[in-house]
């Protein structure tokens, strides 16, 4: 018998690879309300006995983040709370409950990054979600329901134009032979969007309760990014490199991830 399976967010990157990678394994139930809206949420809770719930929707963007930092409140945390105190009075019995978090949570540092490593966002993306990360241990500490807080760092094929790589292979379809880029200096985590949404799946079949760092652990510098992407399209790259911008590194220690799938 299928799970019937609460998805927020499902047309966004995550949502929408996870109902095509799992749309034969459950009931898929989209939430189609606006998160900011309790009626809309409760509305939505009462329509399915749902076993599982996966909250995706979020404003992700940083440059739109910071662009209207109120309306980016308003979903990734304050919608995350309402979302969470409904789903506590609602569905207590609920099975599971996964949040995407971000590895924006995170100061950068030289070690690969652990769970209980100090949370310092450099980012107003970051911040709205560590808020949501609060509303839900705060909400569930004491509930049956277990959750997972899925840190997730660097994705490779984010569709929007404003994540790092989609950003840079529009910049290379210009018709300009040379290109001069500025503040690659720096090293992230990257996984594709099929492998995030399959460690979920898998952190669900584990029941896994608490937080957990979802990335690769390996170091990928973004100026060779730039690099081999550059060679495809045969265009030559100037890098501009700020003295008073520091490289960082932001590397997830996935050793938890490998203990629990």
């Amino acid at each position: 018998m299928k799970h019937i399976i609460g998805i927020t967010g499902a047309n966004g990157n995550l949502g929408s690879k996870f109902c095509k990678l799992f749309r034969n394994k459950f009931i898929i139930k989209k939430f189609k309300g606006d998160i900011r809206k309790k009626n809309d949420i409760n509305k939505w809770l009462n329509s399915s006995n749902f076993k599982l719930i996966l909250h995706f929707a979020a404003i992700v963007p940083i440059q739109k983040v910071e662009k209207n930092y109120s309306k980016a409140l308003n979903v990734n945390h304050l919608g995350t709370k309402k979302l969470i105190n409904c789903v506590k009075q609602k569905k207590p019995n609920l099975e599971w409950f996964f949040y995407a978090s971000t590895s924006h949570i995170y100061a950068p540092s030289k070690k690969k990054i652990s769970e209980t490593f100090r949370k310092k966002p450099t980012s107003k993306y970051g911040r709205s979600k560590l808020l949501g990360e609060n509303e839900i241990i705060k909400t569930l500490k004491n509930s049956r329901i277990k959750y997972t807080i899925g840190r997730i760092f660097s994705i490779s094929d984010n569709k929007d134009n404003s994540f790092f790589i989609n950003s840079l292979k529009e910049k290379l379809k210009t018709k300009k032979k040379i290109l001069i880029l500025n503040n690659l200096n720096h090293y992230r985590d990257f996984l594709i969007t099929d492998q995030i949404c399959r460690i979920i799946y898998k952190l669900y079949k584990k029941k896994f309760n608490g937080i957990i760092n979802i990335g690769s652990g390996k170091k990928t510098f973004l100026k060779n990014v730039a690099i081999n992407l550059s060679k495809k399209k045969r265009k030559k790259i100037f890098f501009i490199d700020n003295k008073n911008q520091k490289s960082t590194s932001i590397i997830a220690n996935i050793e938890k991830l490998k203990k629990v799938i």
